[in-house]
């Protein structure tokens, strides 16, 4: 399988999915501003003050755009402009800081349709300059493609592990590579990591499963029952969440059909690895590799906003998948819409599922822990190699140095997002090198 794009990934949109984009943005911000989904699970927990008057707007404007701004131009941007594939932090994270610093409700569905059009707009420009320069840091970029697609193809390998020992890491381990080998070989024009992570999250569910059923018996053979606290405060703060987010099920419908929509568009990618296989025109796999970081985040985002009272702007993420392989974005819309209501409607009940699973809440937490570690080595690996591809040495010392500088100074900017921004700036220095005549550019 072919992991090299086109050297010149464009950003250039049609009217449709420019419209589609300015007006998703508007409608996120405005959401956002109602403090009933944001985009960042982190920020989502803090909600729960602003919602009920104990802390003001602008301080959760600062929480927010905190654990934000790094995604946003360390992530976001360089993943868009090297892909040419818009994804959720560079669309959703700003929408979720305007959203909530807009002090009126009607200026926040404008400040969010203004952060569209400048996506939009100002990103094909940027992308434009940036392939004209000297040093085309953002072609070279596009190195990042082969880590990031088959060393995340080992998360779920990395989570059996953690959660159930060496011993069925080693096995799961052996399995996902007998996979990729056989993919690459028999079906060399598939995503070599589909069948190998399929088999992985597989494999952990069910070991999950197979625990707590096993406890489950134990309980009941030892005599333990659930005991029901009739005045739970938990369970009250869960019920008035859930309450409270299907008030606004119609709102939340239209949500799901723009996110699905735009997903449908493939102008968009969820993730770092599935904004590499949109670009490769692989939507199939792409909805695979997807569908299976869903199983990491619904128990997340279902206990957040069940604690909070705020959903997450993709919900479960069930959307994403499912509008790549929609064929039309009118259909799109009609099961974007009606996946978010089932999702709304059934969060009470998912709640109530989960508090009765423990193994497979924390295989979530394993899942998102190990998709972290996996593409954090990804990330730093390809953009080393972006950095050789446009400096030789000399790049990878500005990159692998700036990176180093940033672990050192205590990560003011997050550590996702450090060695794109690394291989950006780089860039720039090279470029300003090369005009004082001190850089010669690396030809090919």
């Amino acid at each position: 399988m072919s992991t090299t794009l086109a050297a010149g990934t464009s950003l250039d949109f049609t009217l449709a999915q420019q419209l589609t984009v300015i007006a998703l943005c508007a409608l996120t911000a405005y959401i956002s501003h109602m403090a009933l989904a944001v985009f960042n699970d982190g920020v989502r927990p803090f909600l729960l003050d602003f919602i009920q008057g104990r802390t003001t707007r602008s301080a959760t404007t600062a929480v927010s755009f905190g654990l934000s701004a790094g995604f946003i131009f360390g992530l976001g941007a360089p993943m868009a402009l090297s892909t040419g594939v818009l994804n959720p932090w560079l669309v959703f994270l700003p929408t979720d800081i305007l959203g909530i610093l807009a002090p009126k409700k009607w200026l926040a569905p404008i400040l969010g349709g203004a952060w569209g059009a400048v996506v939009v707009f100002g990103l094909n420009g940027a992308n434009n300059v940036a392939h004209d320069l000297p040093v085309d840091f953002i072609t070279a970029m596009q190195q990042m493609s082969t880590p990031i697609l088959f060393l995340f193809a080992l998360f779920p390998v990395l989570a059996i592990t953690k959660q159930f020992g060496r011993k069925w890491g080693a096995v799961a381990g052996v399995l996902e590579l007998a996979l990729v080998v056989m993919t690459m070989k028999v079906w060399p024009k598939m995503f070599a990591g589909s069948l190998a992570m399929a088999a992985g999250v597989l494999m952990l569910i069910a070991l999950a499963v197979a625990k707590d059923m096993k406890q489950r018996r134990a309980d009941r053979a030892a005599g333990v029952t659930e005991v029901v606290l009739e005045d739970d405060p938990m369970a009250s703060l869960f019920s008035a969440s859930a309450a409270r987010l299907r008030k606004y099920l119609p709102l939340f419908m239209v949500l799901g059909a723009g996110v699905c929509v735009l997903a449908q568009m493939h102008i968009f990618g969820g993730g770092e690895a599935t904004s590499f296989l949109i670009a490769k025109g692989q939507y199939a796999e792409a909805a695979q590799v997807d569908f299976y970081r869903v199983f990491g985040f619904i128990p997340l985002i279902a206990t957040t906003a069940l604690a909070s009272g705020a959903y997450g702007i993709a919900g479960f993420t069930l959307v994403y998948p499912i509008g790549y392989l929609m064929p039309s974005p009118f259909l799109a819309a009609v099961v974007g819409a009606a996946v978010f209501a089932a999702e709304i409607l059934a969060l009470s009940y998912i709640g109530k599922v989960l508090g009765k699973l423990p193994s497979v809440r924390d295989s979530s937490e394993h899942l998102r822990s190990a998709i972290g570690d996996t593409l954090q080595l990804a990330i730093l690996f390809g953009s080393l190699m972006a950095a050789n591809a446009m400096g030789g040495g000399l790049g990878i010392l500005v990159v692998g140095g700036l990176y180093l500088m940033n672990e050192a100074m205590g990560r003011p900017v997050v550590k996702m997002a450090a060695a794109p921004a690394a291989v950006i700036v780089g860039g720039i220095l090279l470029n300003v090198l090369y005009w004082l005549d001190l850089f010669t550019p690396i030809k090919g």
